[in-house]
């Protein structure tokens, strides 16, 4: 139970490595946050944490293998927090808004790429109180999934919600 069943830095360095590769397909996977996840987008993370915890902890099935590794995440999360706060960091960890609407007219490659349908970009030009597409003068999709909508002509409006893209 306490004995390792492999050296104790190999648990940091599978540990570490899965930490990079999960985070990049996350990264990968697009504009949202964990309130954001669908259903389908849950079961993919339980069943892909669970598909990798092999990957993870080897052959040791030690309490103080599975310590290491712990801490080992922990540790790495919490360094990532804080590299985060860095602009140099903050660029490569988190995408860039990415603008879905220019001069009154859709960017369908935009909108395709980041798996965004027309509908969640309707609402959110409804929800700042205008009435179709061609009342806006850009529509950006943000870095946590929401729509901002600057309107045509200046006019700008505060709403209570925010419409977040999700993939269906």
């Amino acid at each position: 139970m306490l004995d390792f069943g492999v050296p104790w830095w190999e648990l940091i360095v599978r540990a570490v490595v899965v930490y990079v590769v999960f985070f990049a397909a996350l990264r990968i996977l697009g504009k949202r946050q964990l309130g954001q996840l669908a259903i389908h987008d849950l079961v993919f993370l339980l069943l892909v944490s669970n598909a990798v915890q092999p990957a993870v902890t080897g052959p040791d099935a030690s309490l103080v293998g599975g310590i290491v590794i712990v801490a080992t995440l922990g540790i790495l999360n919490l360094i990532v927090g804080r590299l985060e706060m860095l602009s140099f960091f903050h660029r490569l960890l988190l995408p860039s808004p990415t603008v879905v609407i220019q001069h009154g007219k859709y960017l369908e490659d935009a909108l395709r790429r980041e798996q965004v349908e027309r509908d969640l970009v309707d609402a959110s030009i409804r929800e700042h109180g205008l009435e179709n597409v061609n009342d806006v003068e850009f529509g950006v999709l943000e870095v946590d999934g929401t729509i901002s909508i600057v309107p045509s002509g200046g006019r700008t409006f505060r709403t209570r919600h925010r419409v977040r893209a999700i993939k269906r």
